[in-house]
């Protein structure tokens, strides 16, 4: 039987946690495991691995349990049922003790000897270490060639340079991912949150080898979802305080064009006597008003909903980094 996930007040300090995300992994669970481990034990830290069960529908979760009950610092959540990556990653982000969180896949496919070179490179004083598969040794056309469009799209909107968005071997500061809530598919947006709040990111190149077991997960369609979390990552980093700015903008836009409109019918009336319902201007005129109306009454409700969420949580619309001199009296 496995134990809930949860912390002991009396528990050994942690100074590393690794989070590997699990789904259908079943051959792969013990040798990757094993090469963890064999990897960590050789950098004298103490440390703990949360590997996340994502509802498999394989003999992954009876073999996460025979190797935690082989080895303690395997450390497993289950979850009821399948519900994503960015899920699973969270939850075990959540749970980890470490000062230093790594996530890596499951697959095989990341190296865990990378994991001291992500490290040494934190230890420069950067906050997130994001993986590079230089060399990716996955289909040329469907995974390799959609990666690449991807990934300049999401450098092009998030002002965020990385050539791999989407590798899962990444370390990352604590502090950094604190507060941090993600959904979707935004499990690959971390780097750009972080560099957003003043985070100093770095990419590195590391190993990337062909999958042994079982199938990728990925398909074509899941591009369309990371360019739609996108655009919601962009308007919850510009427009997350001032919704009305978005909102209130689209009404001007309906406004000008019902006025348009509404110009435009004037004119045909007085200048070539057209009757005015003899074309379609009156409606589209009384449409782009009435659009222009509920988008701004929508803006409006974004606001209050916005300061309700502040308020109510107790939450600033800022993050301070540090003080100096707060803590001496006059």
């Amino acid at each position: 039987m496995l134990r809930k996930a949860g912390r002991s007040e009396t528990a050994p300090e942690c100074e590393l946690t690794v989070v590997v995300p699990i789904y259908n992994e079943e051959e792969s669970i013990f040798l990757l495991v094993e090469s963890l481990i064999a990897v960590l034990d050789e950098l004298n830290r103490a440390y703990e691995i949360i590997a996340v069960n994502d509802g498999s529908s394989d003999g992954s979760q009876r073999a996460l349990a025979a190797a935690a009950a082989r080895y303690a610092r395997l450390k497993v959540i289950e979850f009821r049922r399948n519900v994503g990556q960015t899920a699973a990653l969270m939850a075990g982000i959540d749970h980890a003790r470490g000062n230093i969180i790594v996530t890596i896949d499951a697959d095989l496919q990341n190296d865990p000897r990378d994991i001291p070179l992500l490290l040494s490179k934190l230890a420069e004083g950067y906050d997130v270490v994001s993986g590079w598969r230089q060399n990716r040794k996955d289909a040329a056309i469907r995974r390799n060639l959609v990666s690449r469009i991807a990934n300049r799209l999401i450098s092009y909107v998030s002002g965020v340079s990385l050539h791999d968005y989407g590798c899962t071997l990444k370390a990352y500061r604590k502090e950094v991912l604190q507060g941090m809530r993600l959904y979707g598919e935004m499990h690959r947006f971390v780097p750009i949150y972080a560099s957003w709040m003043g985070g100093k990111v770095v990419e590195i190149p590391v190993h990337h080898h062909q999958r042994r077991f079982g199938k990728s997960k990925y398909g074509l369609g899941r591009i369309f979802k990371v360019i739609l979390d996108l655009l919601v990552v962009k308007f919850f980093s510009n427009y997350l305080v001032k919704p009305i700015y978005v909102f209130g903008g689209a009404a001007v836009v309906f406004l000008i064009a019902s006025g348009l409109a509404f110009a435009y019918m004037i004119y045909l009336k007085l200048a070539d006597n057209l009757s005015m319902i003899q074309t379609p201007l009156p409606v589209l005129s009384a449409i782009l008003f009435a659009l222009a109306v509920i988008t701004l009454l929508m803006g409006m409700l974004a606001e209050i909903m916005m300061r309700t969420y502040f308020e109510s949580q107790g939450r600033f619309p800022y993050q301070i980094f540090d003080t100096v001199n707060f803590d001496k009296g006059q």
